[in-house]
């Protein structure tokens, strides 16, 4: 049953195996690779002589090959597990690591095609050598065409559903050149393995995949590694020897590949620091090691004390490597490089790049009416990365998968594959009725309290100006606002804590329904309100308000909200200590205020001829007084777009926070959520990147009415002071709508 679990799991390996990418290699990934098996297989074989030396019981000559080919193997699916634990499996060491092990890997299966015939029987290893490449070549250019055929013949016939003997027949080939291989002098998984390779890669392979993922690895798989463990006498790893001599080797056999990385370092200019770390992600073993110690040992190559020392080396070599790259590794941040994506900075001559986040298809409609109406343009398109986000539970490893459209074709997809089926097809249909917008759809599988880094990482390496993600409570059918998952939650606050970008938390109440009932010749239009307090957040929600105003359908409303004569006598007298204490850093208010100005001003002359937008300033006192403008307001808005108001204190607001339900929707949002007067609006909040420290705040906006281009900066400052002017002598309208289109 072991020798059985082994033969399929290679055959799944070849499978999985895309024999074209080693062609592709550059000559850097190909002088690593080299370097490092050459260099740990010449340690192997010295660190096997030197054990044989002062042993009383040496084993046979040959198996110095053993030794020398375990130490040069890189277990490529064990260290993509290790990368995507330490969250470096899309980093540059990541990359080079994961490309390092896939070429080794192809090395190593060609060496146990050598090895076993070679350390079995010298005389007639020449024989079995060239059966298993006349073996190759036949499986390559027989075989593979007649699979062709097959499978394009069931295709035609049934584009649908492959005849449920198909995988039967598979495995029954992978048996069939197992015994083969087998028969002529070569291991049994060399055969596996070649007929894996040579399948076509399509809808069969993943339907095999699918069927046997779980099964082969997970239940079949333990009976070889319980064979292995039932091989291992611990009293024999010292057998006529000393242990100081036996710990030598092992400490020896850890090095070695550590020793190759950096001498390949030094020859192609890589740091030293990152020549270690390579070094010990290239340390991790995997099942092929055990696979040639295994042979050694069942050929009578290797004794017992040979056999355990090599088997405790690659365990304690694997071991080490995630607590020591976690503890002594940190990449460099690309965050000097991307350190101001947002939707306020992103010009309108250039693409919009949305990250958009799902948990599950009840987010998706809400999410996709969000970005239908945020206008993508000829000049301006948008590219949405559709993320998927599907927890992951077990010791299975954190994956992003990277959707093609073409579709999957088995027959049991799992709940969650069947989810993000419907969640790519919907945002594949998007992107079929928007010729501006550009979907990728991917999947991140991780445990929920890891899950932001992925979004975090994710959205940093696309180069995204905005995240989108959906609010944790979702809408029942009798008006209340119920927790969906409360993981979601803490999800929204991680990433709102390390996000390389703006981020947006939409609470959908509807919002698909309303936009769906607007044509774009309809005279009903939706109706959008922008709430505006003051600060970077408030900024960054009208920037993105304002490129929602060239979609016919949309009418916005900008409230601007402005401390009344009470705010402005307590500032003046202070006389009251919270606002003493609010007000306490008068200079970074008073610049805030200026660009807040600044902004608002700009945003109206660029708005002066559009009759779709809306411009009121109401005067409030303090928190209670603002609720009250908010919930007096006319309640037939379908969208609030506001600002999350991170690092940011007003006398608006003041009291607010202290019966806030969900502080990451900011204050503003949180009554909006919270309140019975809104309950068929959805909300938009928005938290701008870097809002806490407010660094280069100044930069003068780009809006998203495009008329043409912006005044110059002298005509844009005589503008500006002539309206300041005018506010001055009319002061403001308080309650009442002043519309742009009158001038």
């Amino acid at each position: 049953m072991a020798d059985l679990s082994l033969l399929f799991y290679v055959f799944l390996t070849g499978l999985e195996m895309d024999a074209s990418a080693f062609l592709r290699v550059g000559k850097k990934i190909m002088g690593i690779a080299v370097t490092g098996i050459l260099i740990p297989m010449g340690i192997g074989i010295g660190l096997f002589f030197l054990l044989q030396k002062h042993a009383h019981n040496p084993a046979i000559t040959e198996g110095c090959m053993f030794w020398a080919v375990a130490l040069s193997i890189t277990g490529f699916p064990v260290l993509t597990r290790i990368l995507a634990d330490l969250k470096l499996l899309h980093s540059d060491i990541g990359r080079i690591a994961m490309s390092v092990a896939m070429l080794n890997d192809m090395y190593a299966w060609v060496f146990i095609a050598v090895l076993v015939p070679v350390g079995v029987n010298l005389k007639t290893a020449t024989f079995s050598i060239i059966a298993v490449i006349f073996f190759t070549l036949i499986c390559f250019y027989v075989v593979r065409p007649t699979i062709e055929r097959i499978i394009r013949h069931q295709y035609c016939s049934d584009k649908e559903h492959y005849n449920e003997y198909y995988p039967c027949f598979m495995l029954i080939g992978a048996m069939i050149c197992g015994c083969i291989t087998d028969a002529i002098g070569a291991h049994s998984i060399v055969g596996a393995f070649v007929f894996g390779l040579i399948i076509p890669k399509g809808d069969m392979v993943e339907e095999l995949l699918d069927r046997l993922d779980c099964f082969v690895p997970g239940i079949m798989l333990p009976i070889f590694f319980a064979s292995c463990g039932m091989r291992i006498d611990f009293t024999k790893i010292a057998d006529s020897s000393s242990w100081f001599l036996v710990l030598l080797v092992i400490c020896f056999a850890c090095m070695a590949k550590i020793l190759s990385s950096l001498i390949a370092c030094f020859f192609f200019d890589m740091r030293l620091r990152d020549g270690v770390a390579l070094g010990l992600l290239m340390n991790t073993k995997g099942i092929l090691s055990l696979i040639i110690l295994n042979v050694g040992w069942d050929e009578k190559i290797l004794n017992d004390q040979y056999y355990v020392v090599m088997v405790v080396a690659i365990l304690v070599m694997t071991s080490v490597v995630s607590p020591i790259m976690s503890a002594v590794y940190r990449p460099k941040s690309k965050g000097y490089i991307y350190g101001l994506r947002t939707v306020q900075r992103s010009k309108l001559d250039t693409e919009l790049r949305v990250l958009s986040c799902v948990h599950t298809t009840r987010n998706v409609s809400g999410i996709i009416s969000l970005l239908e109406v945020s206008h993508p343009t000829r000049l301006s398109p948008m590219t949405v990365f559709a993320l998927h986000l599907v927890e992951l539970t077990g010791r299975s490893s954190a994956m992003l998968i990277v959707h093609s459209t073409r579709r999957s074709a088995a027959h049991n997809p799992s709940r969650a594959q069947a989810d993000s089926n419907l969640i790519i097809n919907a945002f594949e249909a998007f992107e079929n009725d928007n010729h501006l917008v550009t979907v990728q759809p991917l999947t991140a599988m991780s445990p929920y309290g890891t899950m932001h880094e992925d979004i975090c990482s994710l959205a940093e390496d696309k180069r995204v100006a905005l995240i989108l993600l959906p609010f944790h409570k979702h809408l029942t059918v009798d008006g209340r606002m119920e927790d969906e998952n409360a993981d979601y939650r803490a999800i929204n606050l991680n990433v709102l804590a390390n996000a390389p970008c703006s981020v947006g938390l939409f609470v959908d109440r509807g919002l698909a329904g309303a936009v769906r009932a607007c044509g774009p010749n309809d005279i009903v239009m939706c109706h959008f309100a922008m709430l505006f307090i003051g600060g970077p957040d408030d900024r960054e929600a009208l920037a993105y308000a304002c490129r929602m105003v060239g979609d016919p359908r949309i009418s916005l409303t900008v409230v601007r909200f402005l401390p009344g004569k009470e705010v402005v006598e307590m500032e003046s007298a202070k006389n009251i200590i919270e606002v003493e204490e609010m007000l306490s850093d008068k200079q970074n208010n008073k610049r805030q205020n200026e660009i807040d100005e600044n902004y608002i001003n700009e945003f109206r002359l660029n708005t002066v001829d559009n009759e779709s937008v809306r411009y009121i300033e109401k005067m409030v006192d303090n928190g209670e007084e603002t609720v009250s403008a908010i919930s007096a307001m006319d309640n037939s808005y379908d969208l609030y777009i506001v600002g999350k108001g991170t690092g940011t204190t007003s006398p608006l607001t003041l009291g607010l926070s202290e019966w806030s339900e969900n502080p990451e929707l900011g204050a503003i949002g949180d009554v909006l959520v919270s309140s019975s007067f809104a309950l068929n609006s959805s909300v938009l909040v928005v938290q701008k990147y870097g809002s806490g420290d407010h660094k280069n705040e100044g930069r003068s906006p780009s809006f998203g009415v495009r008329r043409g281009e912006h005044f110059s900066s002298t005509i844009r400052q005589r503008v500006i002071g002539g309206f300041r002017s005018w506010q001055s002598s009319k002061m403001v309208l308080s309650d009442n709508d002043w519309p742009l289109g009158n001038g």
